[in-house]
Parts: C-alpha cells; sequence; structure tokens
C-alpha cells in the first residue's frame, strides 16, 4: 500500500477520497487554492498545500503539484474527476516522477478521450454504437453531405468532448449550418481541438452506465447499471441503481458489451461505459469515462462495494478480490445532486454565503458534501455543494426515503435545487419509472410551480427583517 497519497482535487470528492484513505490507514495532502483554504477537505486531510496562482489554474498546474507530491513524501495521486482526471499527460508526469497515478493507463485516456478514436475501437470490438461517423468532418459541405447519408436529426459532437460540453443538436440542414461554427469554436475553447463529427440522435433514449473495474492482471468486472436520464442540458441531476427498465437478460448483455469496451483497451482502475437505450430496447456505445464518477455512490450503495477504495487497492497492484458471480444488486438507490442554482431562474448559479445547515440522516441516508453553515459558495467552480444518497429494499421505499430526506435537508442563504428535487420525487412520472432524457425538459413547468419552500422562504425572509428592525 502507499505511503501517502495526494489528492489533486477539491469538494466534495476530494473529502470522499479523504476517507476512503483514512480507512485504509493511508495518509493525505490535498491541494487547495486561496479560495479553498476554508473547506472541509482542507481540515480533514493530513496535510494541505496552497497551490496557485488562483482559483482554477492551481489544480490544472501538472508539474507544480507533482512538485507538491514529492516534497511531501506522497507516492501516489488520486485526480479525482475534472481537473486532470482524464489528462493522459499528468498520467504520463506522474510516471515519468516516480509516482503513481490512481487511475488507468495513459493509453487507455487517450483512447477513450477521443470520442472518434473510442468509436472505432468499439466497433472492431463488437460493441454496438450509435450510427455516425468515425472520422472529423471539416467543411459545412462535408457536413451536409454526410448528415442526408446519416439522416436527421442528430447530433453535432466534440471529438474531445466530455461531460456533455460541445454538443449541438441539428434537426435540418438549417440547423447545421448555424451550428456547425459554433461546434467547431466551442470545442476549440473547451477541450483545444476544433474537430467535430456527427451521430445519429436517439430519440427519447435512457442514459444508461456500466460501472466497470479492472486490475493489473486482465481481471475485469462490472458493477451493474446506473439510469442516469434525469438531466438537463446533459448535465445529471438524478441518478438510479439499478435501471427500472433493464431486465436480467439486457443487464447481463449491456454489462458484458462494457468489459468488451474495457477489454479493448486493456483497462485497469475504475471505469464507466455509457450507452443510450432507445425504446425498443436497443442499445449504443455513447462513451468511456475513465475515471470516478459522480455517481459512483448508488453503485456502492447497491453492491456494498468500496469503488474508491477499489481504484487504489488496485493501482498499489493488488488484485481484484471479487469476481462477476460475486456481484448482486441489492435494493435500489438514488442520488440527488444538490445544487447551489436556482431553478426558476433558469438554473441560475446562485453563489453567497450558507446561513444555516442541517443535513438528513438515518437508516439509508448518505451525505458526500462540502458544505456547512458559513461556507461561502464560490462563483469559480462547479454549483454542487452535496451528494444526496439514500437506499432502500425497494423502489417506492427508495423514492419514500428520498422524498422523507429532502424535507430534511436545509440549506439557507442561497437558493439551491432541493425544493425542484422534491418535485421530481413527487411527480407520478418518476414514482412510475414513465421517464427518459427528455423528462426534465418536458416536464420543467410542471416541476417549477410554487411549493410552501418558496412561502418558508419567505417568513425566514421577514422574521429576519423583524428583528433586524428590533435591533435597530
Amino acid at each position: 500500500m502507499f505511503k501517502k497519497i495526494l489528492i489533486a482535487n477539491r469538494g466534495e470528492i476530494a473529502l470522499r477520497i479523504i476517507r476512503a484513505c483514512r480507512e485504509l490507514s493511508v495518509p493525505t495532502v490535498v491541494i487547495h487554492s486561496e479560495v479553498d483554504a476554508a473547506t472541509l477537505p482542507v481540515k480533514y486531510a493530513d496535510e494541505a498545500c496552497l497551490v496557485g496562482p488562483g482559483p482554477i489554474e492551481g489544480y490544472l498546474s501538472i508539474y507544480r503539484i507533482i512538485d507538491l507530491a514529492k516534497q511531501k513524501g506522497a507516492d501516489a495521486i488520486h485526480p479525482g474527476y475534472g481537473f486532470l482526471a482524464e489528462n493522459a499527460e499528468f498520467a504520463e508526469a506522474c510516471s515519468a516522477n516516480g509516482l503513481t497515478f490512481i487511475g488507468p493507463k495513459p493509453e487507455a485516456i487517450r483512447a477513450m478521450g477521443d470520442k472518434l478514436s473510442s468509436r472505432r475501437l468499439m466497433i472492431e470490438a463488437g460493441v454496438p454504437v450509435v450510427p455516425g461517423l468515425t472520422d472529423p468532418i471539416s467543411s459545412i459541405n462535408q457536413a451536409q453531405k454526410s448528415a442526408d447519408e446519416i439522416g436527421y436529426p442528430l447530433m453535432l459532437k466534440a471529438s474531445a468532448g466530455g461531460g456533455g460540453r460541445g454538443i449541438r443538436i441539428c434537426t435540418n440542414r438549417s440547423d447545421l449550418k448555424k451550428f456547425f461554427p459554433i461546434a467547431q469554436a466551442e470545442a476549440k475553447a473547451s477541450f483545444g481541438k476544433d474537430a467535430v463529427y456527427l451521430e445519429k440522435k436517439i430519440e427519447n433514449p435512457h442514459h444508461i452506465e456500466i460501472q466497470v473495474l479492472g486490475d493489473r492482471y486482465g481481471h475485469l468486472i462490472h458493477l451493474g447499471e446506473r439510469d442516469c436520464s434525469i438531466q438537463r442540458r446533459h448535465q445529471k441531476l438524478v441518478e438510479i441503481a439499478p435501471s427500472l427498465m433493464l431486465d436480467d437478460k439486457l443487464r447481463h448483455e449491456m454489462g458484458e458489451a462494457a468489459l468488451a469496451a474495457a477489454r479493448a483497451v486493456n483497462y485497469e482502475s475504475a471505469g464507466t461505459v455509457e450507452f443510450l437505450v432507445d425504446a425498443d430496447k436497443r442499445y449504443y456505445f455513447l462513451e468511456m469515462n475513465t475515471r470516478i464518477q459522480v455517481e459512483h455512490t448508488v453503485t456502492e450503495e447497491v453492491t456494498g462495494i468500496d469503488i474508491v477504495k477499489e481504484m487504489i487497492r488496485i493501482a498499489a497492484g493488488e488484485p481484484l478480490a471479487e469476481k462477476q458471480e460475486d456481484i448482486s444488486l441489492r435494493g435500489y438507490a438514488i442520488e440527488c445532486r444538490i445544487n447551489a442554482e436556482d431553478s426558476k431562474n433558469n438554473f441560475l448559479p446562485t453563489p453567497g454565503k450558507v446561513t444555516a445547515y442541517y443535513s438528513p440522516g438515518g437508516i439509508g441516508v448518505r451525505i458526500d458534501g462540502n458544505v456547512y453553515k458559513g461556507y461561502t459558495i464560490s462563483p469559480y467552480y462547479d454549483s454542487m455543494l452535496a451528494k444526496l444518497t439514500v437506499r432502500a429494499k425497494t423502489w417506492d421505499g427508495a423514492v419514500q426515503r428520498m422524498r422523507r430526506a429532502l424535507d430534511e435537508y436545509v440549506i439557507r442563504g442561497i437558493k439551491t435545487t432541493i425544493p425542484f428535487l422534491k418535485r421530481i420525487m413527487e411527480d407520478p412520472d418518476f414514482i412510475s419509472g414513465n421517464f427518459d432524457t427528455t423528462y426534465i425538459e418536458t416536464h420543467l413547468d410542471r416541476l417549477n410551480l410554487s411549493t410552501s419552500d418558496d412561502h418558508i422562504d419567505k417568513v425566514i425572509a421577514i422574521a429576519a427583517a423583524i428583528a433586524a428592525h428590533s435591533r435597530r
């Protein structure tokens, strides 16, 4: 096992890794910006190092991070997700400096990080892919010709894209002409490459992802699926394990396809193979995320496997302890992302100071977060404050438990997505499993109706005003 692990990340994922390391008796050192000096990872890590400049650049400074790891006596680096997590250059730099990168090999990161490269690999491996191109397009004329062959509607996507960024939906030639230069510019700005390609748009699909684990000895297993269809503009809001739409036969088939995808790049570590599943239950490879994912918690809850610990053990050279036949899914789990956003104002981020905080508890309730009373939400980072995960024996039990937990959750001083998530848990279509990736879009007006939460906020504001007046 490692002597010390440096965590090259922030927020709830940094705290999640610290907890796993503590249970493995491995000391930790976490990096942080000046903005993050008062965060929970800085408090709970064994050591913390300021890394700059600015709120963002320090988290992306490969050689500064490596130098800090060596200075602090760390022999491994965990990148978490985002920032440098899927950066092959970072993984190579770690190895070149005698440090273990807790994640897959650089070759796997590169192969799966480029969407066109991964599509070609999956076709060779016999994994179904969404109909579309396997080479980039460089001109609008080429794009229009290819689009006529594929058929509308289709998606214009960045070859180096990820996380839902760099995507434009085109329903006709006019859309394609309009969005082509925009997509190229966005791809260049977000990923450093302006390469884009076309892919058939699967209508009203479910977004299903399979969690895989692989060690350096060639052992690969999958941990079942997560349904991530409740999303807005390709950003996930609610995740479920297992999916309500998969039966055992399809679950096994998709699990085997995910393992074939991982074998194609000799995958080591934790990774996620994402699929789109249409109404006829035909599935298509979408992409592979070569890192831990935000929603890994629901898989941990239904399998009992600590995925972060497994990543660390695999990186340390230990073989996987579990075989595929050892994996079983017990009950249902739901994760809600608690974001500092105003759902009634186009989900605009709401940075500010948390004036009151109370987290829910009880049986089957889990909080992964980085927020407390007095914490200031910065405008520089992702708006996610915490992940609320619940588990129960049945689907109805899980929904009821999430509803109860959201009722208990108190975050004041800023607007959050808690009221919006409550309404999802009360919606008949969600409860019955009648949803796909268009759910938020088609239900937005219904979900944004006023509830008692709005009145509670007004009462609190009035009480505060009375108290202030009394003091004066």
